[in-house]
């Protein structure tokens, strides 16, 4: 080999080392950051038996660490909310969120700090407790009962400050053995891996006339004595409006509507509203923007405001249509009636506390006020009525007023989606709550009775019946 060849060789071997070089150094110092919070970095892996613990509101441990790594003792009944860590498919839930606070590398971002937190003599360093809003009674009630489906969720919340209570969504999965079962979950027809209380995404059928109701108090456009006829039928366009099975709920006041759910009444009450008034009213209530969850959730999907037509529009008065929800959000809308018409943010963390002992409480955001008082007791009243003699009695509590609305949603995958909304006490309200039973049929039968289990359950162990 001549000189020259030599030189070019040795020239090329400079080049590559310094690129090495260069590439070292940035990992080091201007990406170390990004990677070390990253949930994918597998030098948090090395560190889980130092990981913090996420909490419930009453200190009950939802996920903690020992030697052996990550555990749930609530196992599948929060497993897409809590998430998990794995050094393999990174994390999720609360346990990715807040994945930079768990960690237990003292707030260290390069390698040689963190590997001496781990292989180092000294006491191990410990990653910050997560303090939930998850109340460990209600969350086991909720997805107890829930769990008798196939697919269903439910979300419920504190109205007078947003605070979540519970999170259920079935099927679910064994966080503890994510790592063994994650390539079968993740082609699991069932999905799941999807928080289907925060992402399921759902037309919200009869409980959306909550919504309706309310926004047409509100505009003026009905008062609660205004009188609607219901033969079983009503034709918009080329399209005929018809109430659940067939029924015809007569001649009503908008209460006995409600109560009786009769879409031929809320189609003729969202045409009286227009287009222009109802997404001004949607705006008013945050539909179609994010929740600011702690954790990404799903934004409801509105129809395009050029596409509404009016046999479209009439479908949007009760839930159907280019409409789809989660149901948080329903819950949300169930917590601004019961909160006289302040709407509440949703909350999932209360505090972060540091191994020190010192805690950082994460504040409410203020509400909003789509509707007002005036219109919140109308709607409550109507709600009311639902539970006492409408078609939400089978969520009724003995001694317990519960406001309620019923919800039978069509869809194109099958039978019907079963709803329900709710909070109580009707009067001083602790708990609200939205229920779905995924292509059960009929919310009345259906999702009510889950509905009055798990406010027996948050009301403090108040008569449910079977």
């Amino acid at each position: 080999m001549t000189n020259a060849a030599l030189s070019r060789l040795w020239n090329v071997f400079v080049i590559c080392f310094a690129l090495l070089a260069g590439r070292q150094l940035w990992l080091q110092t201007i990406a170390a950051h990004g990677i070390a919070q990253s949930g994918y970095d597998p030098r948090s892996a090395l560190l889980s038996p130092y990981r913090g613990a996420i909490v419930a509101r009453d200190g009950t441990i939802l996920a903690g660490s020992n030697m052996h790594g990550r555990f749930y003792p609530f196992g599948r009944e929060l497993a897409q909310t809590l998430g998990y860590a794995s050094p393999r498919y990174g994390s999720a839930g609360l346990e990715g969120a807040f994945d930079r606070e768990l960690s237990a590398s003292n707030g260290a971002n390069d390698p040689l700090t963190q590997l001496k937190a781990i292989f180092g003599n000294k006491r191990q360093p410990r990653g910050a407790t997560i303090v939930s809003t998850i109340d460990p009674v209600v969350e086991d009630a909720l997805y107890v009962a829930l769990h008798a489906y196939a697919r269903a969720a439910g979300a419920v919340i504190d109205p007078r400050n947003g605070d979540i209570l519970a999170l259920a969504s079935i099927p679910s999965f064994d966080p503890e053995t994510l790592d063994r079962d994650f390539a079968t979950l993740r082609v699991d027809e069932n999905s799941a891996l999807l928080n289907r209380a925060i992402d399921g995404l759902y037309p919200p059928g009869s409980t959306f006339k909550i919504f309706t109701a309310a926004s047409a108090l509100q505009d003026g456009v009905v008062t609660p004595e205004a009188t609607f006829d219901d033969p079983g039928f009503y034709q918009v366009d080329h399209f005929i409006v018809q109430d659940n099975e067939g029924e015809a709920t007569g001649t009503r006041d908008l209460i006995g509507a409600f109560a009786l759910s009769s879409n031929v009444d809320f189609a003729q009450i969202a045409l009286r509203l227009g287009a222009h008034r109802w997404f001004e009213s949607a705006a008013k209530w945050g539909l179609g923007r994010p929740l600011g969850l702690e954790l990404p959730a799903q934004t409801d999907r509105l129809p395009a405001r050029a596409s509404v037509t009016p046999s479209i529009l009439a479908q949007l008065g009760f839930g159907q249509a280019d409409l789809l929800v989660t149901p948080l959000r329903m819950a949300l809308i169930a917590a601004t009636i019961a909160d006289g018409g302040a709407q509440p943010h949703p909350r999932l963390v209360r505090s972060i506390r540091e191994p020190n002992g010192s805690q950082r409480s994460i504040a409410h955001a203020a509400p909003t006020q789509p509707i007002s008082k005036q219109t919140a007791a109308a709607v409550r009243t109507m709600m009311e009525a639902t539970v006492e003699w409408g078609t939400g009695t089978a969520a009724a509590l003995p001694g317990v007023s519960v406001a309620g609305k019923t919800g039978t949603a069509t869809n194109s995958a099958g039978k019907s989606h079963a709803w329900f909304v709710a909070f109580a006490p009707a009067q001083a309200p602790r708990v609200a709550l939205a229920i779905i039973v995924e292509n059960a049929g009929y919310g009345g039968t259906y999702a009510a009775p889950i509905a009055r289990r798990v406010l027996a359950a948050a009301l403090g162990g108040a008569t449910a019946g079977p």
